[in-house]
C-alpha cells in the first residue's frame, strides 16, 4: 500500500516530508527553546494533549503523528525505531528547528535513544520515559501485559488496558477515558508498530549517547517493567534516574504535576546552547 494522498488545500497544512515520501502531520505551540514530544507505539500527537501545556510555558512544543497514525500517511511497509527517529528529524526540518530537546514515552523513548545515537547534532537533552533498551538485554513484559497491548479495542479490553496505564482510583475519577475513541490506526499499522518496538535493540550503542539524559519511570509499570529504568540509566554516560512512586505506564499523565516538574527542572539545568 502506498502512502495516502491527501487533497491540497488553500492554506498551509503542517506536514513534514520524509526521505521515502511519507507525510507526517505535526503541530507546534508555545515559545522558547524547542521541545519535541515523541509518542509511543501506535500513538499519535494526542497522547500529549493532557500535558503539553505544562511545557509550552517555557518551550516551543512540537508534537506529531507517527507514520501509520493520526493524520500522517500510513504506508504498509516495514517500520523500525531507528526509522521513526529519522521521521522525527524530518519533523524538526519542516518546523525549521536546528536542535531540540526530546522527550519520548514508551516506544517514543526507544526512538529518542536513536536520536541520541544517530542524530546527536540535532538533539540537546533527552528524556526517556517508561521505556527499555530492548528485550535482548532488558526486562520483557509478561504475556498478560502483551495481550493487553495487542487486544482489539472493545469496552472490556479498554477497561483492562487502562489498569496497565493508571491506578484504579484515578480511573474511577476519570470516567471519560472509558468510551471507545475513534480508531485512527489501521490494523496493519498497529502490527508494524508493535514489530518495530519489539525489534528495538540499542544496548551496544547506548554508551555513545552524549546528550544529557533523564530516565524517568513509574514504580509500578508492567507494560515496560520498571527494572528497565536503572539498566538504561547505567548504560548511558551521566544519565539521571527518577522513579515516580506509584506510577504505572502512563505516570506522566496521572502524576502530571510531579512528572512535568521533574522534566522541566531537568531541561532547565541542561539548556540548549
Amino acid at each position: 500500500m502506498s502512502a495516502v494522498k491527501r487533497p491540497t488545500y488553500g492554506w498551509r497544512v503542517p506536514f513534514a516530508s520524509t526521505p521515502d515520501g511519507v507525510r507526517l502531520y505535526y503541530e507546534s505551540i508555545g515559545s522558547g527553546t524547542p521541545l519535541l514530544l515523541v509518542s509511543g507505539q501506535a500513538g499519535d500527537r494526542h497522547v500529549w494533549d493532557p500535558v503539553r501545556a505544562d511545557f509550552a510555558v517555557r518551550h516551543r512544543v512540537i508534537t506529531f503523528d507517527h507514520r501509520g497514525t493520526g493524520d500522517s500517511d500510513k504506508p504498509d511497509i516495514p517500520y523500525s525505531t531507528s526509522g521513526f527517529a529519522q521521521d522525527a528529524v524530518a519533523v524538526l526540518d519542516a518546523a525549521g528547528v536546528e536542535r531540540a530537546d526530546a522527550y519520548g514515552v514508551s516506544m517514543g523513548g526507544r526512538i529518542c535513544q536513536w536520536l541520541g545515537i544517530e542524530h546527536a547534532d540535532r538533539i540537546g537533552a533527552l528524556v526517556l520515559a517508561c521505556t527499555t533498551p530492548g528485550d535482548r538485554h532488558g526486562i520483557s513484559r509478561t504475556p498478560k501485559a502483551t495481550a493487553r497491548l495487542l487486544a482489539e479495542k472493545t469496552p472490556e479490553t479498554i477497561a483492562d488496558k487502562l489498569l496497565g496505564d493508571y491506578t484504579q482510583p484515578w480511573i474511577d475519577a476519570h470516567p471519560e477515558l472509558l468510551p471507545i475513541p475513534e480508531e485512527t490506526v489501521p490494523t496493519y499499522a498497529r502490527i508494524r508498530h508493535y514489530r518495530a518496538s519489539q525489534r528495538h535493540d540499542t544496548w551496544d550503542l547506548l554508551p555513545r549517547i552524549t546528550a544529557p539524559t533523564l530516565v524517568i519511570h513509574g514504580s509500578d509499570d508492567t507494560v515496560n517493567p520498571t527494572a528497565n529504568a536503572p539498566l538504561l540509566a547505567d548504560r548511558i554516560p551521566g544519565a539521571e534516574l527518577y522513579i515516580v512512586d506509584g506510577g504505572r505506564h502512563s505516570f506522566f499523565i496521572e502524576f502530571r504535576t510531579e512528572a512535568s516538574r521533574v522534566v522541566l527542572d531537568f531541561l532547565a539545568r541542561h539548556p540548549l546552547d
